[in-house]
């Protein structure tokens, strides 16, 4: 896979990702937060489980501790997300969530202990201006425990991309990426046990919001990431998670029939110039070397 494809592939990952946001609006009317991330991830992985049986049959056992962190690392992430939408808005722990986008570069440079790349920090700040224009819209901080909450899960979030970059070039991204799955179907259903009285979905609407979000957002969304991380750098994905809000907002558009306002517009403009900015700098690099 080349990296352009992995790109592509990472911004396909990211696209079936956002759409969890009006699938999980619908079942959770009805079930439980843990309830719901339950039944999704570990339907997810005995799908997942059927399809790759063979390879599963034959995983080096790295792949499942790799799968195993991942997973605990996601869902720790999700916990901390939850958790803060109690107290906090919507557009707020967006906005928050998304500074993972700075965090990545940061942690990488002290890892390395150097300096961060001057082209990846401008990407990464055009990046989370235009996720301020696509979330907060007038939104306030007050740094409530909310808001510290929503930090704790961006900081993980960074983690999360940062590992996953790591593991997927030392092992199989598809088998780390189902192991992955299957690791946060199986926190989320004690914790479900912990906290809520979990139960199946019942009726037509709970059971297709569920399997959408296990078919579509999950088996597809969380799985291959790691195998287009594979062919990636974690700063690149980072930065390509910017485009979960625009996603989240055409969507909210078109089947939410939310206004187009020009503030919109702009972030959304933000974003994309982003993701350009590393691209000319590579044109660039490669025009002095001819």
């Amino acid at each position: 896979m080349s990296r352009r494809q992995a790109e592509l592939l990472l911004a396909a990952v990211i696209l079936t990702r956002s759409t969890g946001y009006l699938f999980s609006k619908a079942g959770l009317d009805s079930l439980g937060v843990f309830n719901l991330l339950a039944v999704r991830f570990l339907l997810a992985f005995l799908l997942l489980a059927i399809i790759f049986f063979k390879k599963l049959r034959t995983i080096d056992p790295r792949d499942i501790l790799r799968g195993a962190i991942v997973g605990v690392v996601f869902f720790a992430v999700m916990t901390f997300e939850l958790t803060a939408l109690k107290t906090t808005d919507t557009s707020t722990t967006s906005f928050l969530e998304n500074t993972a986008i700075i965090f990545v570069p940061l942690i990488e440079a002290l890892l390395a202990r150097r300096a961060p790349d001057k082209v990846t920090l401008i990407s990464g700040a055009a990046a989370l201006e235009g996720v301020a224009l696509l979330t907060l819209r007038g939104s306030a901080f007050g740094f409530t425990t909310g808001e510290l909450y929503c930090l704790c899960a961006a900081v993980l979030y960074a983690i999360a991309i940062i590992i996953t970059d790591r593991f997927s070039r030392r092992g199989d991204g598809l088998m780390i990426g189902i192991m992955q799955v299957g690791f946060i179907g199986i926190l989320a259903l004690a914790a479900s046990f912990i906290f809520e009285a979990p139960r199946l979905p019942s009726g037509g609407a709970e059971w297709g919001s569920v399997l959408a979000l296990a078919i579509v957002c999950t088996c597809f969304g969380f799985t291959f990431q790691p195998v287009a991380q594979a062919h990636t750098g974690s700063e690149t994905a980072g930065l390509f998670c910017a485009l979960n809000p625009v996603f989240a907002s055409v969507l909210g558009v078109v089947f939410l029939s939310e206004p187009v306002t020009l503030t919109c517009v702009c972030g959304a403009c933000l974003i994309l110039m982003s993701l350009l900015i590393p691209q000319l700098r590579g044109i660039s690099e490669h025009s002095k070397c001819l």
